[in-house]
């Protein structure tokens, strides 16, 4: 076994230096004439990028000390974000480069005969075909167009303009990617019709935010301003459906600090992720009740008008702690509309075995950056939105935050105000 995941390591590894490989040629030694300072420049980019970005991976995962994750992290994860759209864009310019090359190659010229005058008295001099014969003096090179191999510098200026737009392209992606992201959540409004819901919960509005991922990058800040959204809306209830931190409790407790603010006439619940199984799932259960929240840990709760209840994640099964639906579920009076927090969409199935009314989840991002919808919706039976599973509702918000890269691309996070509506209203 280890020896496989070495060899997966390997290659994966290889590729991802071939991919670095790949775009360096195209924007660093194609678009400079010579080995040079500004080579070596983008040459050092080229080769701190990756060794930062798994820098800030491996940290990550291996727990080393906060302040080396902090200062590895916004580099690395930003590298990595910038490396996928310029191995797009220059992808993208090879289609472009050939036209390019046609548009700026010169016209064919050929020499034009120029009349000689010819002194009166003079004989003309005899035609070709009357001359002696004799042999012939060697033919040199015919003037014509230069290909792209013999003009150097039409090549070097299709590199700059295709690698110059590539560069751009990219760089204005993630940063804009970025700033939608650090800027905070926007509100999304859903309504959701029930059929076992009574008309005295008819318009009960709940607050989903999931995957808001506090971590080296994301901080105190960020989450105050979730917070803030939150209670702007004015909710019935908050449901916090997992993946709320990447780190552990004493290393992002003040950043989590906000939660206790949250405010909400029903109270607020959490229910965890696969990221809490990778900081301490016990201690942030325990943290977060302290902040106010209430945790439920393959528990049920009945409220005005329905029962909600809440699974483990499937990752919690590593620790002995995976969803118990039964557990949550079993006993419950079947007549009454149940809504469950589940992280993971893939958790539907057994919601709709269960007789749920509506499962709340996140876990996607929505891809989080354009094209890992693809990659998302191959993994999960829904990325974003709301569809119906039979008799159960699913709703997959693309969470707050952002895990890696905090950027979004094609992906706006979200928090999403679900409101509940009664056919008997």
């Amino acid at each position: 076994m280890v020896i496989v995941l070495v060899l997966v390591a390997l290659a994966v590894l290889a590729v991802v230096t071939g991919l670095h490989w790949y775009v360096w040629r195209r924007l660093v030694r194609d678009t400079t004439a010579a080995p040079g300072r500004a080579r070596r420049a983008g040459t050092a980019v080229f080769v701190a990028g990756p060794f930062l970005m798994v820098a800030a991976l491996v940290a990550e995962r291996s727990g080393a000390p906060f302040w080396l994750q902090r200062a590895l992290a916004w580099p690395g994860f930003l590298w990595m974000a910038l490396a996928l759209y310029l191995l797009m864009a220059v992808v993208a310019g090879e289609a472009v480069r050939p036209l390019l090359r046609r548009l700026t190659r010169g016209r064919e010229h050929r020499p034009v005969p120029v009349p000689v005058a010819v002194p009166a008295g003079t004989a003309p001099a005899p035609q070709a075909q009357e001359a002696a014969p004799g042999p012939l003096p060697e033919a040199g090179p015919e003037p014509g167009p230069k290909t792209a191999r013999q003009d150097p510098s039409r090549r070097l200026f299709v590199s700059r303009v295709v690698g110059g737009a590539a560069a751009t392209a990219a760089v204005a992606t993630v940063g804009y990617g970025t700033y939608g992201v650090l800027n905070g959540p926007n509100v999304k409004r859903v309504t959701v019709p029930l059929a076992k819901l009574p008309r005295s919960a008819h318009g009960f509005r709940i607050a989903v935010v999931s995957d808001i991922h506090l971590g080296p990058v994301l901080g105190r800040g960020f989450a105050q301003r979730v917070v803030d959204t939150i209670n702007a809306t004015q909710p019935d209830l908050i449901a916090v459906v997992g993946d709320l931190v990447d780190g552990s409790v004493p290393d992002l407790g003040p950043a989590a600090a906000p939660l206790a603010q949250l405010s909400a006439r029903q109270g607020a619940y959490f229910v965890t992720g696969n990221h809490e199984y990778f900081s301490g799932a016990e201690q942030w259960v325990e943290e977060v009740r302290r902040l106010g929240l209430r945790p439920l840990e393959n528990a049920r709760t009945e409220l005005p008008g329905f029962d909600l209840a809440g699974v483990n994640d499937v990752q919690g099964e590593s620790e002995g702690q995976g969803p118990d639906y039964e557990r949550a579920l079993g006993d419950r009076d079947p007549a009454r509309a149940c809504v469950l927090l589940a992280h993971q969409p893939v958790q539907i199935h057994q919601a709709v075995r269960h007789g749920v009314d509506l499962q709340l989840s996140g876990h996607t991002h929505g891809g989080q950056l354009w094209p890992g919808n693809l990659l998302a919706a191959a993994a999960n039976p829904t990325v974003a939105g709301l569809e119906r599973y039979g008799d159960t509702q699913l709703y997959v918000s693309r969470g707050a935050g952002a895990w890696g890269p905090p950027t979004r691309v094609g992906a706006p996070s979200d928090i999403t105000v679900v409101q509940l509506a009664s056919r008997h209203a």
